[in-house]
């Protein structure tokens, strides 16, 4: 009996490896195809349509059927899905499941291209609290968001992306910075201009280099005249798995496309008769106060549409919970002297249910527990991060929607190492575990919980 024991346990071992493996390849290939927030939330919606999801639009009149399947964008940058169940939304709430499409990084500024000392440099602005130093010495492309003006007159947005490297931040030399390793701190202003070319003959023409990447990606807006852009350098080292047994992923962006695609995959990977929503906002990196950012309407608006009425509102949210799944502190290494020692979650040892008593972090202890009902029936085990005491703790989408809504939220995330570098790091099982308890909680057929 226990030799049978231990092969049934063997190959639903192998089973598991083998879905967290087709995850991680799916994963893998999202961050690769995202390199700014239009571009994955492009990609969420190419997935949503591919599945079966309608497309609304916020500015027409929605027709909303029984356990129908819709998703909206606003912006071109945030995302909600939402699926409904047989149930009336009063009666049986929602499962809301929220993440971020944007990650700290260098973009272009409007009037960006400066010659200087024979080279061509552009300026940048920091988006969010980005981790500088890694951005020297890769090898940067660009992509984001143009809008033109085509032959007809007509204005038309598209995105591109140059795919290949076309800058660099170079170091200087540590001869000419001997103190380099011990005191160096970053002009933002002077330091960071990425080198796009050799200065001389004509002046470079950022249009006609956009021209270039659209006659690849959008031939027939080749010729069009270039009005504004929002423009983002990126790495173009891709995502990859590493470690002696491939335990981590590593990629740019982790922080936040890791959780915007587990909450998707949780979303269409099950068929609960539950009603289920994903939203994935813009500009949670710098404060979320935008339309496109968690403390916008994007949300809200949805949600009034779907329950027709204040008081009806006011019950649906009563009766939901929201999980906001954005990346935790993985407990490092070389700085554990930086994490509370009971409270430092390790990589591949499951996902993360974040605290602050300060609020900070939207958890208490009965979203906390039904987030762990959810994890119980997926066979998933959890751990819990609290900062230390004498040091500040960053922000999540939860408090700012939890506030804004009403409704009971969690806060939860992978452990990652290196966040808002320009490439993290994160546990090869992690993601996948998290994917398994947000589809077991999309499935929980009751949030309630009664009183003693």
């Amino acid at each position: 009996m226990a030799s049978m024991a231990m092969a049934t346990s063997t190959e639903a071992r192998a089973v598991s490896s083998a879905a967290a493996k087709r995850f991680n390849a799916g994963l893998l290939d999202f961050l690769r195809r995202s390199p700014t927030p239009f571009h994955a939330t492009a990609n969420l919606a190419a997935r949503l349509r591919a599945a079966g999801y309608a497309e609304l639009r916020e500015g027409d009149a929605w027709r909303i059927a029984p356990r129908g399947r819709y998703f909206v964008t606003r912006n071109g940058s945030s995302l909600i899905a939402f699926r409904l169940g047989s149930a009336p939304l009063v009666e049986g709430g929602l499962r809301l499941v929220g993440a971020h499409t944007d990650s700290p990084c260098l973009r272009l500024k409007p009037n960006a291209i400066v010659e200087q000392a024979g080279y061509v440099k552009c300026g940048v602005e920091v988006y969010g609290g980005v981790l500088l130093n890694p951005w020297f010495d890769r090898d940067l492309s660009l992509a984001g968001r143009v809008t033109l003006r085509d032959k007809r007159g007509a204005l038309v947005s598209a995105l591109i992306d140059f795919e290949r490297a076309v800058a660099i931040i170079p170091s200087l030399a540590i001869h000419l910075d001997r103190e380099a390793n011990e005191h160096r701190s970053i002009n933002k202003q002077t330091m960071l201009p990425p080198v796009l070319a050799l200065a001389g003959g004509e002046p470079f023409d950022l249009p006609r280099f956009v021209a270039q990447a659209l006659k690849r990606q959008h031939p027939a807006l080749a010729r069009a005249e270039l009005l504004d852009f929002e423009l983002s350098f990126y790495d173009t080292q891709g995502p990859a798995l590493v470690g002696v047994e491939e335990e981590f992923i590593a990629s740019a962006r982790l922080d936040n496309l890791l959780s915007c695609h587990t909450g998707l995959d949780a979303l269409l990977g099950n068929d609960a008769d539950t009603a289920q929503l994903f939203i994935a906002s813009d500009h949670e990196e710098v404060g979320s106060t935008t339309s496109a950012g968690a403390r916008g309407n994007f949300l809200k608006s949805v949600l009034e549409r779907l329950t027709g009425g204040d008081e009806a509102f006011a019950r649906v949210m009563a009766r939901s919970l929201l999980v906001s799944t954005d990346n935790a502190h993985g407990i490092h290494p070389n700085f554990a002297d930086k994490h509370d020692g009971r409270h430092g979650p390790v990589l591949n040892r499951g996902p993360v249910v974040k605290v602050n008593s300060n609020q900070s972090y939207a958890t208490n202890s009965e979203s906390a527990a039904l987030f762990k009902h959810a994890a119980h029936a997926a066979k998933v085990e959890l751990q819990s991060f609290v900062t230390r005491t004498d040091m500040g703790c960053g922000g999540t989408i939860g408090p700012m929607t939890a506030a804004g809504l009403g409704v009971r939220t969690v806060d939860v995330g992978v452990p990652t190492f290196a966040m808002h570098s320009i490439r993290e790091l994160a546990g090869s099982d992690d993601a996948h575990a998290l994917q398994r308890v947000l589809r077991a909680f999309y499935a929980l057929p009751d949030l309630g919980i009664a009183s003693a």
